[in-house]
């Protein structure tokens, strides 16, 4: 990979970088993820909290940010590398979007019952976690801990394959220009860039993923796919409501991309 990091990061880097990285990011930025899947709520931004409460659910975010980025990066990273050795560099875009796809289906092991869980957290901040494992188990057993795991990879699959390749080109494009590979700080800037287009291209997916999470378990979203999710958020709000919370979500994810790609790619030039 073209990058400030080694460019053979063992599986333990990827680890620690990856977990801190994800750490730094989800507690740090968290208040813009709650206004968003409130503003993507069926009840909206009001009815679902308003402004109080923007931590709520912050404690699952925190539990699973560690494990769903390392995951991510083990695999990426591990990939990507494997990739580097083999092929040209005019397959190393679509390489790394191969490499971002399967990072994320695996993280979303991990990812799905904790989104699950933040999000009902986000949008009733009166309701306790506990209560809502508890809860979710009773009514819809373990699977229901998984609602929305297809949208979520359905979501993360398509923004990796944008992000990362874009984050890898910006960084490449820069190196060149400088002489040299570059520093954490802007790799940052690359990944905010990166996230922000990407953020901005899969809100609608986004969208699909916190009403299928949202809705009640006997309702037409909860049962259905994305594709009726898709449907039935525009005939109930139009295309706009395919975009609800897009503003949040470019300026978390944006924000969020420079923080996480430029702790990454310190933490990882620390430790290697």
């Amino acid at each position: 990979m073209s990058s400030s990091e080694s460019s053979s990061p063992s599986l333990l880097h990827s680890f620690i970088a990856g977990g801190a990285a994800g750490l730094t990011v989800d507690v740090s930025l968290f208040p813009l993820d709650t206004l968003k899947t409130r503003l993507q709520s069926a009840e909206g931004l009001m009815r679902s909290g308003g402004l109080r409460g923007l931590y709520s659910g912050v404690g699952a975010a925190a539990t699973g940010s560690i494990p769903t980025a390392a995951l991510f990066f083990i695999t990426y990273d591990g990939l990507a590398r494997r990739a580097s050795e083999r092929l040209s560099p005019g397959w190393l875009p679509a390489a790394q979007g191969a490499a971002a796809a399967a990072g994320e289906t695996v993280a979303a092991v991990v990812r799905v019952p904790v989104e699950v869980v933040k999000q009902r957290r986000q949008a009733r901040p009166d309701v306790s976690a506990r209560h809502i494992i508890t809860t979710t188990l009773a009514e819809e057993g373990f699977a229901g801990m998984y609602r929305g795991f297809l949208t979520t990879v359905l979501r993360e699959v398509p923004f990796a394959i944008l992000q990362l390749p874009l984050w890898e080109a910006l960084k490449a494009a820069w190196g060149r220009q400088r002489g040299r590979p570059v520093e954490p700080w802007q790799s940052g800037l690359c990944g905010g860039v990166a996230g922000g287009v990407s953020a901005a291209i899969t809100t609608p997916l986004d969208v699909a993923k916190t009403r299928i999470m949202l809705a009640d378990r006997h309702s037409q979203l909860a049962s259905g796919g994305l594709v009726a999710a898709l449907r039935i958020i525009r005939q109930e709000n139009g295309l706009a409501g395919l975009f609800a919370g897009v503003v949040p979500r470019v300026l978390w994810i944006s924000t969020g991309g420079s923080v996480f790609f430029g702790s990454y790619s310190l933490v990882m030039r620390l430790i290697s």
